[in-house]
């Protein structure tokens, strides 16, 4: 599905992510803490593997759910399998359709994107919404905090997927924002929208100051 997931997302196309995605099973997913990363995939040992087809890379923007009804082969989302569910696109980059399901060895590898980080506000005065993406590098976000030009750092709860959120009100402040990746990265942008922003926006932050912790 490219218009839904459980990161939030969105219209994966809108988004920048395209159909080079994948919905991860709960072994991999952890409850959304993994919405960002990418992966690097090759077909294994199976007569359904396309000869020298190479890798795959992929980014996790979605929730592939166990499933505990019988059969058992559709179990393959089903704890402790670490398991992707690809786009069409990717799946026969790499197998042969008629397989169906494949083993694949695959790593976490850096993030390639095009442009900034994006913040989408949304939400209302009372209750600001933020959707975090197109992050390069890691590409799991693990916190974010919002700054607004009166205020100090507030550190935002984690609402689902990449959706960050907070109650206290910043409508009329020029927003910053911290966001800290998985590798431990710290990126702080500035002013990263005006005193005018609205809901609904899409901001993307063109430069950072980067900080490892």
């Amino acid at each position: 599905d490219v218009t839904e997931g459980a990161c939030g997302y969105g219209n994966l196309f809108q988004e920048g992510y395209g159909l080079e995605t994948a919905a991860l099973s709960t072994a991999l997913f952890n409850n959304g803490n993994t919405c960002g990363a990418c992966f690097e995939l090759v077909c294994a040992n199976s007569r359904w593997c396309k000869p020298n087809a190479g890798s795959i890379t992929v980014t996790a923007t979605n929730f592939c759910p166990p499933n505990y009804s019988p059969p058992l082969n559709t179990r393959w989302c089903n704890p402790p399998n670490k398991h992707f569910d690809l786009s069409m696109k990717m799946f026969i980059s790499i197998a042969e359709y008629s397989g169906g399901i494949v083993p694949v060895k695959f790593r976490r590898v850096k993030c390639q994107t095009r442009g900034g980080v994006r913040f989408e506000i949304k939400g209302n005065p009372y209750f600001i919404m933020v959707l975090v993406y197109n992050v390069g590098g890691a590409g799991d976000v693990t916190s974010v905090a919002i700054r607004g030009n009166n205020s100090p750092w507030i550190p935002m709860q984690r609402n689902w997927g990449q959706n960050w959120n907070t109650g206290v009100r910043l409508v009329g402040q020029r927003l910053s924002f911290l966001v800290q990746t998985s590798d431990g990265m710290s990126m702080t942008f500035v002013d990263v929208a005006s005193e005018n922003w609205g809901f609904g926006q899409t901001f993307e932050a063109s430069r950072a100051t980067l900080n490892f912790h």
